[in-house]
């Protein structure tokens, strides 16, 4: 069963370690068959209620899944390679449109704010004991959210968005628990729940966001949490609508236990008015990243939830980093005191700029979505040629691939880097590219 490895050890935190080091090692390979506990249990000469123990350790690590009858295996290894490495390279020529940054023209000056929060800590220095969250920060992060509609709840700093996610599923769940995520979704999260040792469920999403009979259906299957973007969705720049927030409130009412994730990373880039779910699950949490508005290099996210979820997440962080950077906080209150974003146009532009390209694509006869952010997704018949020949055109995008579980083919364009006048050429591109698609769910 396990070739010539032998597991050894006569305490299950031994033999859990033997079974580690095999895996480590090579010797035990993704999907090896692990001997039945009493089995093993004979062969080291212990209680098989040690083996079970040791079963029972390693799969809280997410080293061994165990599936009734068919026995424990070794589990599938998270790709080595990430969803974000899917892509192509732009040569020398080739405008890129795949990379989803914000336009750098809409980013704020920094050295002003970080010079204010540097004088600021030359008169309070920032030093060990202190509160991790900054008052003034805390205070200002909260109001926006009342403003919003967002449930009461404590706030914590996290290092973006995915920091806070992470923080949040460890917080709730263990390797081998089942989390709803939209498909096509953020590839990042995809890759972060697989490398948890959490099972991905695909849940389909129109233009007005998550499905409610897909929600349903992942979380009447199993599904222990539930990942969804309110607004600006990636790739594929859906929504939540009023009506749409309404379903799916419903729809949680029925699964009090869900944990419900909700990430709000179109916050100050979006004119659509935010329409939280939080409120029908015992434990939620919704972050706000400044990447988009201020800059990805402030790593800088507002994380509020139910009061068990944060402290948890604050309690698991004071273990590790501590907190997050108070000057880069004191900074990030300056941004919002500042003014140095005037959301509405930020808005306006990335709007301006995606809109016209949806229309432009639709007088071609290609299908587009793109209700919110700096994305554009267009359904695709076949996504590899699709890809090949747009970058033979001059234009760079991002397979869907990157993207997608089980819904169909597609490529995800960026619309941030484009100007007014490059529509038109972009949109002929696509269109001799990608064919007619019909329209459809994405899922």
């Amino acid at each position: 069963m396990l070739g010539e490895y032998r597991i050894v050890g006569r305490r299950a935190s031994e033999i859990a370690a033997s079974v580690e080091r095999g895996v480590g090692t090579g010797d035990l390979e993704p999907g090896q068959l692990l001997p039945p506990m009493r089995e093993l249990a004979t062969e080291l000469g212990v209680n098989p209620n040690t083996v079970a123990s040791a079963y029972r350790t390693l799969r809280e690590r997410g080293v061994i899944e165990t599936a009734g009858r068919k026995g424990s295996r070794v589990r599938p290894r998270p790709a080595s390679t990430a969803r974000g490495t899917i892509g192509v390279e732009a040569p020398p020529g080739v405008r890129d449109l795949g990379e989803g940054n914000p336009d750098p023209a809409l980013l704020p000056p920094l050295h002003e704010a970080l010079a204010a929060a540097a004088r600021r800590n030359a008169q309070e220095p920032g030093l060990y004991g202190q509160a991790p969250v900054d008052a003034e920060f805390g205070r200002l992060a909260r109001a926006a959210m009342d403003a919003d509609g967002v449930p009461d709840g404590p706030v914590a700093v996290t290092s973006g968005s995915l920091d806070a996610i992470e923080r949040v599923l460890a917080a709730h769940l263990k390797p081998g628990d089942a989390v709803a995520v939209e498909d096509p979704g953020w590839g990042s999260l995809l890759d972060l729940v697989s490398a948890l040792g959490l099972k991905p469920v695909p849940v389909a999403l129109d233009d007005d966001g998550p499905l409610p009979g897909e929600v349903r259906k992942a979380l009447a299957g199993g599904a222990r949490a539930l990942i969804v973007t309110d607004r600006a969705q990636n790739p594929t720049g859906a929504a939540v609508s009023k009506s749409r927030a309404r379903e799916l409130r419903a729809v949680l009412a029925q699964f009090p236990h869900t944990l419900l994730i909700e990430d709000d990373h179109g916050h100050a880039i979006v004119d659509l008015p935010l329409h939280p779910l939080a409120g029908p699950t015992d434990s939620w949490a919704l972050v706000r990243s400044t990447a988009k508005a201020y800059g990805p290099d402030l790593r800088v996210a507002v994380l509020t939830g139910d009061a068990v979820t944060v402290d948890r997440v604050m309690g698991r962080q004071g273990l590790g980093p501590g907190w997050v950077s108070r000057l880069l906080q004191r900074a990030v209150v300056q941004l919002w005191r500042s003014g140095a974003v005037d959301p509405r146009e930020v808005a306006r532009s990335y709007g301006q700029r995606r809109d016209a390209l949806v229309q432009a694509l639709a007088e071609r006869g290609i299908e587009a979505h793109g209700r919110s952010g700096m994305n554009v997704w267009v359904p695709v018949p076949d996504e590899t040629g699709a890809v090949t020949r747009l970058l033979r055109a001059g234009w760079a995008v991002a397979p869907g691939a990157r993207f997608r579980m089980s819904s169909p083919p597609g490529v995800r364009l960026t619309v941030s880097g484009l100007a007014m006048d490059e529509i038109g050429q972009v949109a002929d591109a696509v269109a001799a590219a990608a064919g007619r698609a019909p329209a459809r769910s994405y899922g």
